[in-house]
């Protein structure tokens, strides 16, 4: 079971660069969010109750309804529909995100440590290089929000890593981080977009001291 949400995951970690359209990111991300629930709840051994309310909190409440619905109002209100400032060419960026999935997959393989979980720390590598790889060929405030967030999962992936049972104080320290970081950089969005009738980061360079 684990293989196949892996693998789902990892999917949509290539279809990230495959898609231009915004809406399309906001879905991936909420697939993601599901992907982890999945994940989380398939490889707790010993479960507590405060355990899977905070699992549902920061997946699904969180990641697969909260943050899209969010992300849905900042694309209407700045009137995003597609992404083309993308400065890799996406056959090169498909051929990049491969290469990504198997250096997680080597990287974390090479690993002598018996308290790792294998598959988990390779995926999480790859979403954190893949979310880093995303802000970095995007030029739109937006598209460095979902990379953000991209980043942000494999962060959590990597909480499943390092043990059977869920981390609470690492599960926490990540949802209010997210939550922080999509309020400021959604607000931010909205304010450049209400300024400069543009998220492209170009306009940032317009702004004085």
């Amino acid at each position: 079971m684990n293989i196949i949400l892996i693998l789902l995951y990892a999917i949509t970690l290539v279809y990230f660069v495959l898609s231009e359209r915004v809406s399309k990111f906001i879905v991936l991300l909420a697939i993601q969010g599901i992907l982890l629930f999945a994940l989380a709840f398939n490889n707790l051994i010993h479960i507590q109750i405060i355990e899977l309310i905070l699992i549902l909190l920061e997946t699904i409440v969180v990641k697969t309804v909260a943050i899209p619905l969010f992300l849905g109002k900042v694309r209407r209100a700045n009137k995003l529909k597609r992404v083309h400032e993308s400065v890799i060419p996406v056959f090169y960026s498909l051929i990049i995100m491969v290469l990504i999935l198997l250096s997680g997959f080597f990287i974390s393989n090479s690993l002598q440590c018996e308290n790792i979980h294998v598959q988990f720390f390779s995926i999480a590598i790859s979403s954190v290089l893949g979310g880093i790889y995303f802000i970095i060929i995007h030029k739109n405030i937006f598209s460095h929000l979902v990379g953000y967030l991209i980043l942000e999962n494999g962060i959590f992936l990597f909480s499943l890593a390092v043990g059977s049972e869920m981390p609470v104080m690492v599960s926490l320290a990540v949802l209010l981080d997210i939550f922080i970081g999509i309020l400021a950089i959604g607000i931010f969005i909205n304010q450049i977009g209400n300024t400069f009738q543009s998220t492209n980061i170009d306009t940032l360079s317009h702004l004085k001291d």
